[in-house]
């Protein structure tokens, strides 16, 4: 393995983290920076298409309109595997997410554990994402007891 490769897994490696963190802490705009102005993204719950967004501007809509329903997000990112092919690259990571919501006065924990399949371009010297697919895998929710 070159270190043109191994500095590559560490750039789309970062870029993945740097989605969870922006996210985590409701920075919408710079979550929208990680992605290609015509980004497509999926997301799959028990195998249900449930969202299909493209571009940057509905994405960014999208996003925002979550983020104000949800109190505090905790993100935790795992596995990332990737295969690169000169500017473009395809990986597969794994993530367990924590949301918290308020329902009728009650705060409700939902537990996420997620897929995504992305599809990465390097534009300007920097890795985007182009295409992402999240496959919501096992979900759980439940009361917050504090």
């Amino acid at each position: 393995m070159t270190l043109e490769m191994v500095q590559t897994k560490e750039d789309l490696r970062n870029l993945v983290d740097d989605y969870a963190y922006l996210g985590d802490e409701k920075k919408v705009s710079e979550v929208m920076d990680l992605f290609t102005p015509d980004l497509t993204y999926k997301v799959y719950m028990n195998g249900n298409l449930i969202s299909n967004v493209s571009g940057r501007k509905e994405m960014e809509r999208n996003f925002n309109g979550h983020a104000a329903e949800v109190k505090t997000y905790f993100t935790l990112n795992g596995q990332h595997t990737v295969k690169i092919s000169g500017d473009t690259a395809t990986g597969i990571s794994f993530a367990t997410m924590k949301m918290v919501r308020e329902t009728e006065g009650q705060n409700i924990l939902t537990d996420y554990n997620v897929k995504y399949e992305d599809h990465y371009l390097k534009q300007n010297g920097t890795w985007l994402i182009k295409d992402r697919i999240g496959h919501f895998m096992i979900i759980e929710a439940r009361p917050l007891n504090h």
